[in-house]
């Protein structure tokens, strides 16, 4: 197997490049022609994989995560945030660490070290998370149920089912059609995490998952196979007696590819995993911001109540900025760009877009009547260490562009009301 690690909108080609550069990388032509298949698969679905540049290149979009071809060759792709050859462990911290938080998973933490010392891409990472959880799982006890059996069998057991009974031919007579409960672990939730664990152990390359995982296997080797996924986490039960399965459900949606790729979250197909990265920091924004406002702060993401313009009574083009915030009667409108800026390319205007500038003005027009702070957010980086000089839009709006610490998970020179400093001023 061959491992290739690059950054978001690297390219690739099937010749020679720069050693060490995360910008471009070789790799077989075998998996470059799988590579333009799927891309080809991804566009029919409204997405894009990657670009093909010319016959010899292709430019990865702007997913991250970890891409595997039939041949056996694996992509890592980590998140542009760094400039430069970056760090490879760093950054695929910082991945870990946003999808952690921003999808709300329930990380089982071993100790300080363990994500500092786990050097695998980011797959495996889900893959020792789903197989701990399913681990302590079993160690706890699967839940089993009662299901009613009906079956031929040449002595009684359980009820007679005398109507069938009769029917039976003269030859089969000595046979026995009955009904009976059987207590066992075929539930869907058990399906499910069976058929998870069957997928992590055919996928995962590092030693101690896939000895875990076999391991795992043959203590559920009873425990049927889901043959229809969807139906089966719709049948997950939420009751008391399954409360302990809670924190191994987002783990299996993952696995299983139940949450869909193009609103938030990741699709496993085959081996690969893939996460939009726009997506992925607009949910770890939301969870720092959760983690930052005061109580009696209201956050509404999505929020869609306001039109650009109205024709006759038919309101047009709906605005959907990311997040709304409401507290002590102010109201901010924030919006999460993975965008790198940098403080000292005036010239430039720091890499700003002029497009988003126009977004958060309609913003402003519509949601806060033309008189507010608008915020815009952006990845904190080297040359983005510091929130921008506020920007005057026009008499009683005005917009900031702040930087998110994505280490410690905080907002750089943000005036959005801080949990912290009300307890201060209290």
């Amino acid at each position: 197997m061959t491992l290739i690690t690059v950054r978001e909108h690297a390219r690739l080609t099937t010749g020679l490049v720069t050693a060490g550069s995360m910008d471009e990388a070789s790799i077989p032509s075998s998996a470059f022609d799988w590579l333009c298949r799927e891309a080809q698969r991804f566009r029919t679905r409204g997405a894009a994989l990657v670009q093909l540049e010319d016959r010899r290149w292709l430019r990865l979009d702007n997913y991250v995560g970890v891409l595997e071809s039939p041949c056996g060759t694996r992509i890592e792709i980590l998140p542009k945030h760094v400039r430069g050859q970056g760090d490879v462990t760093a950054a695929r911290k910082v991945l870990v660490q946003m999808l952690q938080h921003g999808l709300r998973l329930p990380v089982r933490d071993t100790g300080p070290t363990a994500l500092q010392t786990f050097d695998a891409p980011v797959s495996e990472w889900i893959i020792q998370q789903f197989l701990r959880e399913l681990d302590v799982l079993v160690r706890r006890g699967l839940r089993f149920d009662y299901h009613p059996v009906e079956e031929e069998v040449r002595f009684l057991r359980g009820r007679l089912q005398v109507a069938r009974q009769i029917r039976q031919p003269a030859g089969r007579q000595h046979l026995f059609q009955v009904e009976h409960q059987v207590f066992d672990a075929n539930r869907p939730e058990n399906r499910l995490l069976a058929c998870a664990l069957d997928k992590v152990a055919g996928m995962t390359r590092e030693s101690a998952n896939w000895r875990m995982a076999h391991e795992l296997q043959h203590q559920l080797a009873e425990v049927a196979r889901s043959r229809d996924v969807a139906g089966d986490f719709r049948q997950w039960s939420h009751d008391r007696l399954m409360s302990h399965y809670g924190s191994i459900r987002p783990w299996c949606e993952l696995v299983l590819g139940d949450r869909n790729p193009m609103s938030a979250l990741g699709e496993w197909t085959g081996r690969s995993l893939l996460f939009p990265m726009e997506k992925v920091f607009e949910n770890f924004v939301e969870a720092c911001l959760r983690r930052r406002l005061p109580h009696g702060a209201t956050l509404q993401p999505q929020a869609a109540s306001k039109y650009f313009c109205r024709q006759g009574s038919r309101q047009l083009f709906q605005l959907r900025p990311d997040f709304v915030i409401k507290y002590e009667g102010v109201t901010w409108v924030v919006d999460a760009k993975w965008k790198l800026l940098d403080r000292a390319d005036v010239g430039n205007n720091y890499g700003l877009s002029q497009g988003d500038f126009y977004q958060l003005f309609a913003y402003g027009k519509r949601y806060l009547s033309g008189k507010g702070q608008l915020v815009l957010v952006y990845p904190g980086t080297e040359t983005f260490d510091k929130a921008l000089e506020t920007f005057d839009l026009e008499d009683g709006l005005s917009l900031d562009a702040v930087p998110l610490d994505l280490e410690n998970r905080c907002l750089i020179g943000s005036a959005l009301p801080d949990r912290n400093a009300v307890a201060a001023g209290s």
